[in-house]
């Protein structure tokens, strides 16, 4: 009955990959979450559902339903990380599965190989997934795997309601209520030990052997476990006996020689995996992710103390970062510098660490100018931004900048041994935000290196929407919707339905759990869904999916105004705007009974053709307004193209007059140039974000924003070569183009 009815929910699951929804339309989205949760209140299934699920990914290779395979493979990788104990045998079945993919086409064989380097691990040392992942969400400290994670939920408090805002951070508060270090240890020690000794371990003997330990004894067990399980999964020639019975020394050992062996055995029994740790932000400042990404490296315990940021950051950044903490207020004085800029007066620790005592010791401090700490250049700065963009490692910082005639000493390379999770909680106009602030960040770091080689950065979105939309949209096109402020979650559904199914559900559910009244069921339901959905979509979701940013130059009306420079991630949408006075609001009455509604304008751009060759353009039209839109239609279509819709006024002489006619103006591009040439302004607003709407426009510029480090680097090799069109050296390797990477399941499966 047990495996009949998983394999019910399985096909259920499946069907609904299909577009064959379940007659109840509140159980869409939850398939997969109340799975699990089976799983969960009976843990010794977990082998079932393994089994189960890899039948069903033989059978969608077999049959050539491929977009069965990568769904069925996070559900099955989740339940194993989960599972107290899984036989060697069945894992080996899963490891041989993802083998195979690697002769399948992307993201198939990337998954695959991830997977199966993530299961050969954990066959030599089994509970290795979990335990990993159980040390980096909750920061564990640990010597061998010294990676922290942390999920940071960024909301827009103009665009989701109250209601929606309080649910979210009263459910994220209650997540970690219960999820103190001790315990988390104690889960740790317990999985790994069920996961080694199967159904030999004495789990309840375990727990309470625990609970009555002091917390330093609680730790050393800790770091027994996981440097044994570290050591296991690390040797090549590591056997999986040999790491059982490493552990059941430790397990003796944690259970005392009375208790060891004497106690019932209770069968296979679940370890909770804790949630992750999360954040809850209303995004009120434009810094703000910058500012959360710097404490998260350096927490405030660490800024306080005098000169922990100032070898690595300005002066001025660091007031800005610190200027809300209550005990930084007190002690400001700790980030000013004491140095008068003569080495005499630096203390004799700090001297030792760059000169010998020597009798020219004297004569070689003359040599420091102004106590001005050189920075890296830009040429040394380049390995770290090249990493920052498109690479998980990062190499050696600059060496010290020291005296003739002493060896350097090796600098240790630095790690990333940070990784933020970004979940931004909105619709297209939060994603706006975020690639004005990604922008922004590329262009901080590409001045002063400080979070690129240290943190490992994810982005992540859900979709929200409340209410009607509030953008300049709504006087000219009535029927946009709540489908027209999510195109990019449209996109994302389309490109990967495990998202569609999981993720893109979440836009309507959310504020309904958020506006449901106050009971026990809705706290059941609220508290463990919304926070597992995010848990799992941020653990599983590896697979980024990289939209282009787009640039965007601003010339206004008056000569004296300068340039605006902005950019958008998803549409540009340009109106005619009112004239105000009368001179002007005759005039304008005069030349549209003439030549009709709108404005004259000029149009350069470079189209686009089928042949994906680039034409150059220029044309001169009357037009009521124009869309740029960066998000495709149809996800087999270029990302990295602009589709452009201007709506033209066509004049029609005819026997009963003039009349004026509407007709749609499209091409595809990717740098364009619009110019008013009747010198009327008009409006422009960027990313249906009515905030960001630029008035008094005559000329706008649009083309592909360009990763700030490689116009630095292609600036300095223009220098030495003034002639040079085309890139060379080290920029002939460097990412071109600014791409925000948005993770999925599963990426764009063609």
């Amino acid at each position: 009955e047990v495996e009949s009815d998983i394999l019910r929910r399985v096909r259920t699951l499946l069907r609904e990959l299909d577009g064959h929804h379940p007659a109840c339309q509140c159980d869409r989205g939850m398939l997969r979450w109340t799975l699990h949760k089976k799983i969960d209140q009976n843990p010794s299934n977990s082998s079932v559902l393994v089994r189960i699920l890899v039948k069903e990914l033989e059978r969608a290779e077999r049959g050539d339903f491929r977009h069965y395979i990568i769904p069925l493979l996070h559900t099955l990788m989740y339940t194993l990380i989960k599972a107290p104990c899984i036989s060697d045998e069945l894992c080996g079945r899963v490891y041989d599965f993802c083998k195979k993919l690697l002769t399948l086409p992307k993201p198939f064989c990337t998954i695959g190989l991830d997977y199966a380097m993530r299961l050969k691990m954990e066959r030599t040392a089994p509970g290795m997934l979990y335990q990993r992942m159980v040390i980096s969400e909750q920061s564990l400290k640990s010597d061998p795997y010294p990676y922290q994670e942390k999920i940071f939920i960024f909301a827009d408090p103009e665009l989701l309601s109250e209601a929606i805002c309080n649910a979210l951070v009263t459910d994220t508060e209650a997540a970690q209520v219960s999820q103190s270090p001790r315990a988390c240890m104690c889960y740790v020690i317990i999985h790994a030990m069920q996961a080694a000794l199967g159904e030999g371990c004495d789990v309840r003997g375990l727990k309470e052997s625990l609970q009555d330990m002091p917390m330093s004894d609680v730790e050393h067990w800790f770091r027994q476990v996981v440097a044994a399980v570290e050591c296991a999964g690390n040797e090549a020639s590591a056997d999986r006996g040999q790491h059982a019975a490493r552990l059941e020394k430790i397990y003796h050992a944690v259970l005392g020689s009375l208790r060891a062996g004497d106690a019932p055995l209770g069968g296979l029994q679940g370890t909770p995996l804790p949630n992750p740790n999360i954040s809850f932000h209303l995004w009120t400042e434009d810094d703000q992710l910058w500012k959360e990404l710097v404490l998260f490296i350096r927490p405030l315990s660490q800024s306080c103390e005098p000169d922990c940021l100032s070898q690595d950051l300005d002066n001025f950044e660091i007031q800005d970062i610190i200027s809300d903490c209550e005990c930084c207020k007190q002690a400001r004085f700790s980030v000013l510098s004491t140095d008068s800029g003569i080495e005499r007066d630096l203390p004799m620790a700090a001297e030792e660490l760059f000169t010998p005592c020597s009798a020219e010791t004297e004569q070689s401090r003359l040599q420091r100018k102004g106590g001005i700490k050189k920075k890296p250049s830009p040429l040394e700065s380049m390995a770290f931004l090249q990493a920052g963009c498109n690479g998980p490692g990062a190499k050696p910082p600059a060496k010290l900048q020291r005296r003739p005639g002493i060896p350097p000493e090796p600098a240790a390379p630095l790690q990333r041994l940070h990784t933020a999770r970004i979940v931004l909680l909105g619709d297209d106009r939060i994603l706006g935000r975020l690639a004005q602030a990604y922008h922004s960040l590329r262009k901080r770091e590409t001045r002063r290196i400080f979070l690129t080689p240290r943190l490992n950065l994810q982005f992540y979105y859900i979709p929200v929407v409340t209410g009607q939309p509030n953008t300049l949209a709504v006087a000219d096109h009535a029927a946009t919707g709540q489908e027209e402020l999510c195109e990019v979650a449209g996109y994302l559904g389309r490109a990967d339905p495990w998202y569609e199914s999981n993720i893109n559900t979440l836009c309507h559910m959310i504020p309904k759990l958020a506006t449901m009244p106050s009971s026990p069921s809705k706290h059941l339901v609220t508290d463990l869904f919304i926070t597992d959905v995010i848990a799992y979509y941020v653990r599983m979701g590896i697979q980024p999916v990289c939209f282009q940013v787009y640039a965007v130059k601003i010339f206004f009306n008056d000569p004296a105004q300068e340039p605006a420079e902005d950019v958008f991630l998803t549409e540009l949408r340009t109106q005619v705007q009112e004239s105000i006075s009368h001179r002007d609001l005759s005039m304008t009455k005069k030349k549209t009974t003439l030549d009709g509604p709108g404005i004259d304008l000029t149009v350069t751009c470079r189209k686009v053709v089928v042949s994906d060759r680039a034409k150059e353009l220029a044309m001169s039209l009357r037009s009521t307004g124009l869309v740029m839109k960066a998000i495709p239609a149809d996800e087999a279509e270029d990302l990295v193209c602009l589709n452009v819709n201007i709506t033209e006024i066509v004049r029609i002489n005819n026997l009963s007059g003039r009349s004026f006619s509407a007709v749609a103006n499209r091409l595809k591009t990717c740098n364009i140039k619009i110019r008013s040439t009747e010198q009327r302004p008009f409006m422009v607003c960027l990313d249906k974000d009515n905030r960001r709407t630029y008035r008094n426009v005559i000329s706008v510029e649009v083309s592909p924003c360009l990763e700030p480090s490689y116009c630095l680097q292609k600036t300095r090799t223009m220098k030495f070569s003034l002639h040079e069109i085309e890139d060379v050296g080290l920029v002939k390797y460097m990412p071109k183009s600014l791409l925000l990477p948005i993770n999925t399941f599963a990426g764009i499966i063609q």
